[in-house]
């Protein structure tokens, strides 16, 4: 059994849902775990509300409280490669991901993501992340160290101060020859069956991505990425729009079935770099990770 060291937290809604105890809710919150489950972590004391008095089986629901919990897997997969700390002062750390890393705990994985791996490995447990990447995606993640100054970094993602540079490698068709070309990407993207995946649709676009060849080998070419805004899975799905999906990549055009992860054939999209003019100290920043990724 793996269980996370750091307490995940939810605040009970304003509207009750036709419930008596936190328990019930905690139960329909998470309907994929087992009831049983949460009567256990009741019962082991590992459920608490925000100021540390345990939750019983007896806890009654109250609008808005703040719950804690400790996330538990059966088993835990051992992520084979290692994150980089490209930059830290006394309010970020901005750190490379590498590819299959998840960045907090989700799903399968509760110690083993990269917020939990740089908060052992620098002992700040204040740390946080301030973006996500997919999972199966590698690149650059910064994560906020100082609570005090952590709403101002929040404010450059939520009005788009933030600008990214992605690499993607995607398959040619035969005798295409697109280097130098440049696309401007704008279209509709809502949520499809599985709701993990997404998919073009007709409305006012809400995305939007800038996208260029600047490399081609025979058979493959390396584009650069430019994301306008930040919608799920966007520049997989964009990608797939201008008829190049992405390199080993499980989702898109077609679903896969799920199967284990195949460390040899990681996705081929890389957060290369972030630029932005840093809020504390006024002064423009661009940090860039060392990895590239390859047409070989």
């Amino acid at each position: 059994m793996s269980i996370s060291e750091q307490p995940s937290t939810l605040s009970l809604p304003q509207t009750n849902p036709g419930v008596e105890t936190v328990l019930e809710y905690l139960i329909i919150k998470f309907p994929f775990i087992d009831a049983q489950v949460w009567h256990q972590r009741v019962r082991d004391g590992k459920v608490h509300f925000f100021d540390g008095t345990l939750v019983t089986e007896h806890s009654p629901f109250k609008p808005q409280q703040r719950i804690c919990y400790y996330r538990e897997v059966e088993s835990e997969q051992r992520i084979p490669f290692n994150e980089d700390i490209v930059f830290q002062d006394e309010h970020i750390v901005v750190a490379y991901k590498p590819h299959f890393l998840a960045v907090i705990p989700g799903g399968a994985f509760v110690n083993e993501c990269l917020q939990n791996r740089l908060r052992k490995r620098t002992g700040l447990s204040d740390l946080q992340a301030l973006h996500r990447l997919d999972r199966v995606t590698a690149g650059l993640v910064m994560f906020s160290i100082n609570p005090e100054s952590r709403q101002h970094y929040h404010h450059l993602f939520e009005t788009r101060q933030i600008h990214k540079t992605y690499q993607a490698v995607a398959q040619l068709n035969e005798g295409e020859n697109i280097v130098g070309q440049e696309w401007e990407v704008k279209n509709c993207l809502v949520q499809s069956e599985p709701r993990f995946r997404m998919v073009v649709t007709e409305c006012d676009a809400n995305s939007h991505s800038v996208i260029r060849c600047i490399k081609q080998s025979a058979s493959k070419a390396l584009f650069e990425l430019h994301p306008v805004t930040g919608k799920t899975h966007q520049l997989r799905v964009h990608m797939q729009s201008l008829g190049w999906p992405i390199l080993n990549d499980k989702y898109y055009p077609t679903l896969q079935p799920l199967s284990a992860d195949n460390f040899d054939a990681p996705l081929q999209l890389l957060a290369k770099s972030v630029e932005f003019i840093d809020p504390i100290t006024h002064q423009p920043r661009h940090f860039s990770c060392a990895q590239n990724l390859s047409l070989e």
